[in-house]
């Protein structure tokens, strides 16, 4: 199967392309590079079977090129992070809502089945003890950017839906509780890595408030198999459904398991959130998925631990880092 993956060259994308590759699929990734790099995708440009696109969800021509040749797409294009959604909520609201109803269009026109992954922001402030896929939404104030990247998740799940319901498209959108593993970046806020890339350095671990948020954090590793087998999944059709960590962990938990798994000299610092990113910023204080309905879907059942997850993003974090080969091609 030819598969066009958006925003393939990002941290998650890039590992889905990988797994494809390997179960045997054409790639096409479709990429502007603003947040994902080729670097992602060093290990696989040289396969025949991936042909990479420099181009945006907002690009329709282009957009409408790579779909046609496509038989499923994966939709991962997105700004998220933050950093970048709280500095630049206008370019986020065009590229989360736009893009996604580009991408709806685009498959709409050429009969392709689609996977939007989406996002536990969607909960917003809802600290419930676990959160299902019709749990209730409680969103702040929408004149904060802070909601912004929620608001526009929620909007795209709902174009999804719209298009699966009066136009027949063939879809599942997966809700992604804090995925984390090698490649991602801490650039824009992401705390695994910042808090890693500080122990590794010896600087002092910044969390953001009073660290007692938690939040279960899921492996790239255990959740793209699942992504993938709920888009083969007929039973998944026209559904949202979480794909989440087991292990609840506050951030200040976090940050000491981090210091101690990694043997750092590191000291940890309680930084206000005002200080991070400005007035008016607010937090969810409690995150916690229930995967029941992908377990019994896909039978998902995450099992890389907290543990793990640390030894692994540390390693591929003090490896040494090597550019793709390969340039940009069309």
């Amino acid at each position: 199967m030819r598969t066009l993956v958006t925003g393939g060259a990002g941290f998650i994308g890039s590992a889905l392309c990988e797994h494809l590759l390997d179960s045997g699929d054409e790639v096409v990734v479709l990429d502007d590079l603003s947040t994902g790099s080729l670097d992602n995708l060093s290990g696989v440009i040289e396969d025949p079977r991936l042909s990479f696109v420099h181009g945006s969800v907002l690009e329709r021509d282009v957009l409408d090129s790579v779909m046609a040749r496509a038989g499923r797409v994966f939709h991962l294009a997105a700004v998220v992070g933050v950093r970048l959604i709280v500095d630049h909520p206008l370019h986020g609201l065009r590229v989360n809502i736009h893009g996604t109803e580009n991408v709806l269009e685009a498959a709409r026109t050429h009969g392709v089945r689609v996977l939007l992954a989406s996002t536990s922001e969607v909960y917003g402030k809802n600290t419930a003890d676990r959160l299902s896929e019709d749990s209730d939404r409680i969103l702040g104030s929408a004149l904060l950017s802070r909601w912004t990247y929620a608001g526009a998740k929620g909007i795209d799940e709902a174009f999804a839906h719209a298009y699966a319901t009066e136009y027949g498209v063939p879809l599942v959108i997966v809700r992604l509780f804090n995925t984390v593993g090698p490649r991602q970046t801490g650039r824009y806020g992401m705390v695994v890595p910042n808090l890693i890339g500080q122990a590794l350095a010896g600087e002092p671990l910044t969390v953001f408030g009073d660290g007692q948020q938690t939040r279960c954090f899921s492996y790239v590793a255990d959740v793209v198999p699942a992504m993938v087998a709920l888009a083969e999944c007929p039973a998944a059709d026209k559904l949202a459904v979480n794909l989440g960590g087991l292990t609840e962990i506050s951030i200040m938990d976090l940050a000491r398991r981090i210091v101690s798994r990694l043997d750092s000299p590191s000291e940890i610092r309680l930084i206000p959130y005002s200080e991070a990113y400005g007035p008016g910023y607010e937090d969810m204080r409690r995150r916690v998925p229930d995967n029941t309905l992908a377990g019994r879907l896909v039978g998902f059942h995450p099992r890389t631990t907290i543990e793990e997850i640390i030894d692994r993003v540390a390693a591929s974090m003090a490896a040494p880092v090597t550019s793709g080969s390969a340039g940009t091609h069309r």
